[in-house]
């Protein structure tokens, strides 16, 4: 019989995922100096692949019972992780990594807000009031992008936006195969299909791949290997330990620092600029997802 969590350990592996995946969005802007984004999205996902990989094969060990539906089904879900992967990577190209971490911190009202639409889990009125509040927070950090690094920032914050909307289909669409199928065997076959799709994308995209593996600095090397390694085991495990401990809705509360962390961690290791727009920004997000989380457990209770 495994032993509850206690509470404190339980709060702090939370919140050491949140920020781990805040440090996330900087690995990537960072990976981005010696890899092209395809590049740094398939040697990540076949990474933490093989992680995923090694600990189904040690917990489980089988595919039990999966059916041609659950199959298709998964080739589906593949698609949104496919999307997240690739186009957070590649919008990064075009826009500031404090951007992006902030617009990232919306994917709590996406998923609430696409969930009563598709599915009507819960009423779109008690949504939508949340979900203007954060896209005007989305809106006015994409525009003030202008100012961050960046080529393209509306580009860059529209493939961010993507990217989002990407995780938050594959989220809605994963819970219906999670009552057939583990949660780790959905984990390491959508991350499957996501590999072998982008695998042909690299004759398209190359950075690395034609200058050698020689011109990648150390640094974008520790980048890549923290988004396999932290991004994708300990910060999955560390949370999935303190959601045991303190449950889902006070986690998802604390799970609101990963927009707090990126901007922290890209003003401090990436020297971007911070300003009040993306302050604001923040308090939009923040108070939409508060209000939806309000909304909901009211009715759930």
């Amino acid at each position: 019989m495994s032993m509850q969590p206690s509470s404190t350990l339980a709060y702090g592996s939370v919140v050491l995922a949140a920020v781990l995946w805040g440090g996330s969005i900087v690995a990537q802007k960072l990976a981005l100096g010696s890899f092209s984004p395809v590049e740094a999205s398939v040697l990540r996902d076949l990474g933490g692949l093989a992680i995923l990989m090694a600990t189904w094969w040690w917990q489980e060990g089988t595919l039990g019972t999966v059916t041609r539906a659950d199959l298709r089904d998964l080739g589906f879900l593949g698609l949104g992780v496919l999307g997240n992967h690739l186009l957070i990577l590649i919008g990064l190209k075009y826009v500031s990594g404090a951007v992006a971490g902030v617009i990232i911190g919306s994917s709590p009202v996406v998923t609430a807000l696409l969930s009563a639409m598709l599915i009507q889990d819960v009423p779109l009125r008690a949504v939508w009031a949340g979900a203007l509040l954060s896209f005007a927070g989305v809106a006015l950090v994409s525009v003030a992008g202008f100012q961050a690094a960046g080529e393209q920032p509306l580009l860059g914050s529209l493939l961010v936006f993507l990217g989002v909307v990407s995780w938050a289909l594959y989220s809605i669409g994963s819970r219906a195969v999670m009552d057939r199928l583990s949660a780790l065997t959905v984990n390491w076959t959508t991350l499957l299909v996501a590999t072998v799709l982008q695998i042909p994308l690299l004759w398209t995209d190359r950075k690395m791949l034609d200058a050698g593996a020689a011109s990648v600095s150390g640094g974008d090397w520790l980048a890549l290997g923290y988004l396999v390694v932290f991004a994708t085991a300990v910060a999955q495990q560390a949370w999935l330990y303190g959601v045991k401990g303190i449950g889902p809705s006070r986690a998802s509360v604390l799970g609101n620092l990963t927009p707090v962390a990126a901007v922290a961690l890209s003003a401090l290791i990436l020297h971007e600029h911070v300003g009040p727009a993306e302050i604001i920004g923040i308090a939009l997000i923040l108070a939409g997802v508060w209000l939806v989380n309000r909304q909901t457990a009211h009715l759930s209770a």
